[in-house]
């Protein structure tokens, strides 16, 4: 979403900037492109911490990347013990940050809980800064299942407040503090990934606990629905791909199978149907419809190719079908963009 939605709103009428952190897990040649423009320090906490800004242009959209090795120098984006801290730092450096270089967006658009305590961040401090004063904030849910919760001496140690965002119930959920919940409690607007997300997510079934505050939310929470890059995967110049193929050559695409298939160690067979899967791994995603009856399809004349990563469950019963049907089934539990492309085409 913040890779290629930005660059479809029209230039000439918005400015639209992406700030992420600064992952070690991002490829060399993103990083070889990036440039330093400035570094300043902030207290988080009892800590006083380096914020280095490095900056790239893609596609006419800005993007800045927020630098601090400690935090973000590591093999994975998150999933670490204190990523409380690392988000809590995130948070506060992207604020700091637009007042360092005297960019003053009319909105901010934050997405998931890593980005949650900014609106909480803006409501109760930073808004008292006539810089900030007039800002609005968009949170976008993608997955409600993560939270964000830490242990409530957070606010007090991370953000340097007193308990009260806790004790009226605006962070807290079930005893700990959720940056997700706070998000969605100090936002202007609340977005999710479709309409129909937006509905089940009002429900005791798909609320995952915030269905109440969801429901009291309603008439601020509304479902755009997640498209695909059309440039990025459009099979005419996607260099991904084996080969290309337009409308007038659609032909071709069994071209794109056969060698999919070849490099996935599956039979080649043209006729056979291929299913793909391209997803995380969860029950939110519908897995468990598809493994309770993936058995009965593969009886029949298809194959099946799985990419993506997610619950230990999923991971280990689609690689259970690649060793029980090794010429129907192909389990990649990994990210791979170059794959996931091929998959498509």
């Amino acid at each position: 979403v913040a890779g290629s939605l930005p660059k479809y709103f029209d230039k000439r009428y918005f400015d639209i900037r992406v700030i992420l952190p600064k992952y070690a897990c991002m490829k060399q040649e993103w990083k070889d492109k990036m440039n330093y423009i400035t570094h300043f320090y902030m207290d988080l906490g009892y800590k006083n911490c380096y914020v280095g800004i490095m900056h790239m242009e893609y596609e006419g959209i800005q993007f800045y990347f927020i630098d601090n090795e400690y935090y973000f120098n590591r093999d994975g984006l998150y999933g670490y013990y204190d990523d409380g801290e690392r988000f809590a730092f995130f948070n506060r450096a992207v604020l700091e940050f637009i007042k360092e270089i005297d960019w003053k967006p009319d909105i901010i658009n934050c997405n998931d809980w890593q980005t949650g305590m900014v609106p909480v961040l803006l409501n109760l401090e930073y808004k008292n800064n006539e810089f900030y004063s007039n800002m609005k904030t968009v949170f976008s849910i993608h997955n409600l299942l993560f939270k964000g919760s830490f242990v409530p001496n957070v606010l007090p140690e991370l953000f340097g407040y007193d308990y009260m965002p806790l004790t009226n119930g605006s962070v807290e959920l079930n005893g700990s503090v959720s940056f997700l919940k706070g998000g969605i409690n100090y936002s202007d607007q609340i977005t999710t990934v479709s309409n129909t997300y937006a509905e089940e997510i009002k429900t005791q079934q798909y609320g995952e606990g915030l269905d109440g505050l969801l429901r009291c939310k309603s008439d601020f929470l509304k479902g755009i629905v997640n498209g695909i890059d059309y440039e990025e995967f459009d099979p005419e110049k996607d260099n991904l791909i084996f080969k290309n193929f337009t409308w007038d050559s659609i032909s071709d695409k069994v071209e794109n199978k056969l060698s999919l298939q070849k490099e996935l160690g599956l039979p080649q067979r043209a006729e056979t149907p291929m299913i793909g899967l391209i997803s995380r791994l969860t029950h939110q995603k519908g897995c468990d419809l598809i493994v309770s009856i993936i058995d009965r399809l593969l009886q029949k004349d298809i194959q099946f190719i799985v990419l993506g990563t997610g619950d230990y469950w999923y991971e280990e019963t689609f690689k259970n079908l690649q060793y029980r049907y090794p010429d129907k089934v192909s389990a990649n539990i990994k990210f791979d963009n170059s794959l996931a492309h091929k998959i498509y085409a």
